[in-house]
């Protein structure tokens, strides 16, 4: 089965074909949207990274950046830096040299301050639009697409309707030879036996625990107790009552294969098949980690309402209930609710959610596209 989509001459496929304006720290983050706001056809976004990171935190803030930048969904990047901070757009662009992206630099404090800024990265901006129009989509097998699997504003009907809708729309893309892969891992804490006896070897067993006793660990070492503090509030209102309820949950929009590799956030995986991202659950900064990490789009399971997208790919939305479906019916692309109506199955609804999926690989605009919204964050843990 194919999609149609985009071959980008980096090797990479893509569904979308933005001409991305990024900026690598805060400080340029408004003159980047002032650029794009100046180009029709660009996107952007803004983050809160770039500064003070030192270590691991650097490499994974670094890592990220050119998991969004080099992404199949992306043509070219006009990356905006200020020129002082300590992820220097050099530290971008030599990554993105070696798989041949197209990309431009401004410096805010080499091009004339903001306004100079404006005016040379608008017509850079610009050029590369009239570059990706030459684009075209051609069918490509279901093999190459990578799907995100995220759940965000989990309620008592998550682990019931949507979320074991989406494994099966995720076994479907496995069966055709794709990728999926899914993370939030203080969310699969009381599961590690469970995850780990579908580990396709010991070594990724190991990984499974290694990866959900660290994040125990992290919580634990800032004084809380995450098996206490878990449930959020607004997972209780919908009615979890305990973090092994909600993991057990959680963990079923994995669907039912083997899982093939644990991989660190934002980090491309080497195997296909299932896959897991050892990353937070934190919503909008765990989809910039799947997508950095190469998936084409995210399928994101809500009970409560969770509205976000992303600058650069489908942010697809399943509702857990026919309530919140009624309610936030804008933002919703499927409704799960349907199988606690009596009036869908979870086969019926794992099809529609999978036949989206392949939809919006072949240009078809999700909700939340169609919406604007283009929520990004990243991912970090120090500064100094």
């Amino acid at each position: 089965m194919d999609f149609q989509g985009y071959r980008r001459k980096t090797g990479k496929v893509g569904i979308r074909n933005h001409v991305l304006v990024f900026p690598t720290v805060v400080c340029s983050s408004e003159v980047a949207r002032m650029i794009s706001e100046k180009v029709p056809g660009t996107v952007y976004a803004i983050h809160g990274a770039g500064c003070g990171h030192i270590g691991d935190d650097k490499d994974k803030v670094i890592r990220t950046m050119v998991g969004i930048c080099g992404h199949g969904n992306v043509a070219g990047v006009l990356l905006v830096g200020n020129g002082c901070e300590v992820i220097q757009p050099d530290l971008i662009t030599a990554e993105l040299d070696k798989i041949g992206q197209r990309y431009e630099v401004v410096i805010v404090q080499e091009d004339g301050g903001t306004p100079g800024c404006i005016e040379r990265g608008t017509k850079l901006a610009q050029q590369m639009v009239e570059e990706a129009k030459s684009a075209k989509r051609e069918s490509i097998p279901l093999s190459e697409l990578m799907l995100g699997l995220e759940c965000g504003g989990s309620d008592a009907f998550s682990g019931l309707t949507a979320n074991p809708s989406l494994g099966i729309t995720a076994d479907k893309l496995i069966a055709e030879g794709g990728t999926a892969i899914f993370s939030e891992t203080t969310e699969m804490l009381g599961c590690e036996h469970v995850l780990a006896r579908r580990a396709t070897d010991k070594q990724v067993a190991q990984d499974i625990y290694d990866a959900i006793s660290a994040a125990e660990a992290r919580a634990m070492s800032g004084g809380e107790d995450i098996r206490g503090t878990q449930p959020s509030p607004g997972n209780i209102k919908g009615g979890l009552s305990s973090i092994e309820e909600k993991s057990l949950g959680c963990i079923r929009k994995g669907g039912s294969t083997p899982i093939m590799q644990v991989v660190k956030y934002s980090e491309h995986p080497k195997r296909k098949g299932l896959v897991i991202m050892d990353a937070t659950a934190a919503d909008v900064m765990n989809d910039t980690g799947l997508l950095a990490s190469g998936c084409h789009l995210i399928v994101f399971t809500t009970g409560r309402g969770t509205p976000v997208g992303s600058p650069i790919a489908p942010v697809l939305k399943v509702s857990t209930n026919s309530v919140l479906y009624g309610k936030m019916k804008p933002n919703i692309d499927v409704n799960a609710g349907v199988i606690v109506d009596g009036e869908g199955t979870l086969e019926s609804v794992g099809q529609q959610i999978f036949d989206e999926v392949v939809a919006a690989a072949s240009g078809k605009l999700c909700r939340a596209e169609e919406l604007g919204h283009r929520e990004f964050d990243i991912h970090f843990d120090m500064l100094v």
